[in-house]
């Protein structure tokens, strides 16, 4: 994750990394790690965590003037609003449990934002120790390894060891990871696991807002190391995750599995939904074990399609 141009100085003003958000606030880091709180000049606050800025000073806080061009920025739409993740990210670590049961659907719609963003995933099924629960998930993820997601068996403990955790160690240095998942996943465990003063972090962020009443909602940048140079994003649980902004026609470029048998449909504009020679619909009936697609994963691409394609309200 590169740190280049944080902390310099040009007619812009001095530019830094946004590592915390709190609704109108942020938080933004120069490359001596010094934090300052910063707010967008206008009213609304479009810098994201992740971000590179360029803000000014203002007595012993800041003003954001600019935000610098990204490379990729996650978020999601619904039919009245759009909510970012982060920016400039080098992978997503969506993280599921095997109990409770996670939403096959929410997993597909992170799966899509990501992959019309071109990002790379791993995807952590949590709470392995808890059998059949964790068996009973792994088969449902069966479609998902089949098309190329790689998912890796985690036990994550609160302030345990969890030795099981080097492979995903590994997998972190040197990138900056955003971790998705649903409420009770285990992204809180995660964090306090890999980074044992997370807590202290979060109280030095609260000491700079003066108060804790705008913690509730955040999403916050940890070092995984002191070098700086691996960032592990925490994001909020979420319960919603639209796909307004991808456009219907695109969907099933987006859905490896159907992608791979869009290409032998008879129509180029094929909707997969009804058209005769198409090539997604004959591959529901492939017996199972072979590089088909899943009844569940046709359902969900079927109610994204409907979702995406009613107009707006206003």
């Amino acid at each position: 994750m590169s740190r280049q141009s944080e902390g310099s100085s040009d007619a812009g003003g001095l530019t830094a990394l946004v590592v915390a958000s709190f609704g109108r606030h942020v938080l933004v880091e120069e490359s001596d790690g010094r934090r300052i709180l910063c707010h967008p000049r206008g009213k609304k606050n479009e810098a994201v965590v992740g971000d590179r800025v360029r803000w000014l000073p203002t007595a012993d806080e800041g003003t954001i003037e600019k935000i610098q061009p990204r490379r990729n920025l996650l978020h999601r739409q619904d039919e009245l609003r759009i909510k970012s993740f982060a920016a400039n990210l080098d992978q997503v670590l969506i993280l599921l449990a095997a109990e409770p049961e996670f939403s096959e659907t929410q997993l597909a719609r992170a799966l899509i934002a990501c992959k019309a963003q071109q990002l790379p995933v791993l995807i952590g099924l949590n709470k392995r120790d808890l059998r059949p629960a964790f068996e009973r998930a792994w088969v449902r993820l069966e479609p998902y390894r089949q098309m190329g997601e790689e998912v890796l068996p985690l036990a994550i403990k609160p302030g345990g060891a969890a030795p099981d955790l080097a492979d995903l160690r590994a997998r972190l240095h040197s990138k900056a990871t955003l971790v998705l998942g649903p409420s009770g996943a285990g992204k809180s465990s995660l964090v306090n696991t890999l980074l044992p003063q997370a807590g202290a972090a979060t109280a030095e962020i609260s000491r700079a807002l003066a108060s804790g009443r705008h913690t509730t909602t955040r999403t916050m940048l940890y070092w995984l190391e002191a070098q700086r140079s691996s960032a592990l994003i925490d994001s909020p649980g979420f319960q919603e995750f639209g796909l307004h902004h991808i456009p219907a026609a695109a969907l099933a470029t987006l859905m490896p599995d159907l992608q791979a048998h869009a290409r032998d449909c008879r129509f180029h504009n094929c909707s997969h939904r009804h058209e005769p020679g198409c090539g997604v619909i004959a591959a529901l009936q492939m017996p199972k074990g072979a590089a088909g697609i899943s009844p569940s994963r046709y359902r969900i691409y079927l109610d994204l399609f409907a979702e995406v394609s009613r107009p707006p309200r206003y």
